[in-house]
């Protein structure tokens, strides 16, 4: 079997202790989520936070380190939120679930403000090696935004593409890039649509130097959508098992995929704890059903995990590592 590479898709939950503390600091209004201009003494919350959450990750012994996405109170809109040129309006529903994220609206040129970068930059100190980054997929935080300033769906998907690759290109040297592109599944881009999404994943992916991943999930592609991500300059696509292992097998046998490949075999929603046998089963039954020889098979969970309460979450890393642990061993 191929290398297997434990990993998650970010955006945790936040430390217990920090619940208190940030609401006590920040507030409950939308107008007291985050901004980028935090005060010194939330910043410091998050920092200790941030390294809580790494310490979490490198005792359970994952081969890719996050930085957490601790600040993200927006989810996957959070690069937008906090950007100068955006407003945040309404609240929003988050996907098909009973979160809210602040609508951005775009009202002026976008280019690259940092904010990921540093995040990323200050987990780069408490890393030795398997950084990790994490960034919205294109497509998907272009659908979670509206577009008052470029006019156009296309030329907008094009903007926000350069300013993700912007940010990337301010990125310490990271392991792997995950985009997450939720809304390829959950919102299928049309005739034409799919090929810009495609090329707008290219343009991310091409800022770095280094294996990139696009990530989706709720769900399986359309079969065209996902042939065109194929197309793509990427290293690996990642498949939501969890949600829907048929379709998704389907479109890996009758498509193809690339040389690696992530699985998303732990349910990041569901507090239930899968067992390290239990993630090796769902690998090898995966590996076992596709013809591809893969080289690398990243194990992670199938969606973000900040729908869980810390312990659940913490149980859930140590099961896959534990699983990347015992290929080790055996090989």
């Amino acid at each position: 079997m191929a290398e297997i590479v434990s990993t998650t898709p970010g955006l945790y939950p936040l430390p217990d202790w920090t619940k208190d503390e940030l609401s006590r600091l920040k507030g409950h209004q939308k107008g007291d989520l985050i901004s980028g201009d935090e005060s010194g003494e939330i910043v410091s919350v998050y920092e200790e936070a941030r390294a809580e959450v790494i310490g979490a990750q490198q005792s359970a012994g994952l081969d890719r380190i996050i930085e957490g996405q601790l600040r993200w109170d927006d989810m996957l809109a959070h690069p937008l939120a906090v950007h100068d040129s955006v407003d945040t309006r309404g609240i929003v529903r988050y996907y098909d679930n009973n979160n809210f994220y602040r609508e951005p609206v775009v009202t002026g040129e976008l280019t690259a403000d940092g904010d990921v970068a540093a995040e990323l930059t200050a987990a780069d100190e408490q890393v030795d090696a398997g950084l990790q980054a994490v960034l919205p997929g294109p497509y998907s935080l272009s659908e979670l935004a509206t577009d008052e300033y470029y006019g156009d769906d296309a030329a907008f998907l094009d903007a926000i593409a350069d300013f993700l690759a912007g940010e990337a290109e301010q990125f310490p040297d990271v392991e792997t890039l995950l985009l997450l592109e939720p809304s390829l599944v959950t919102n299928s881009p049309g005739d034409g649509e799919d090929e810009r999404a495609s090329a707008a994943i290219d343009t991310v992916a091409s800022a770095l130097d280094t294996d990139v991943i696009v990530q989706t999930y709720w769900g399986a592609l359309e079969e065209k959508v996902h042939a065109h991500l194929l197309d793509a300059d990427v290293d690996a696509v990642g498949y939501d098992f969890v949600t829907d292992h048929e379709a998704n097998l389907y479109n890996i046998n009758e498509y193809g995929t690339k040389d690696s490949i992530a699985l998303g075999v732990v349910d990041g929603q569901n507090t239930l704890v899968e067992t390290p046998g239990e993630i090796r089963e769902r690998i090898e039954w995966v590996d076992d059903q596709t013809a591809t020889d893969f080289e690398t098979i990243y194990a992670t969970a199938n969606t973000e995990l900040f729908y869980l309460p810390v312990n659940k979450f913490e149980e859930k890393l140590e099961a896959l590592a534990a699983v990347a642990d015992a290929e080790e061993v055996t090989a």
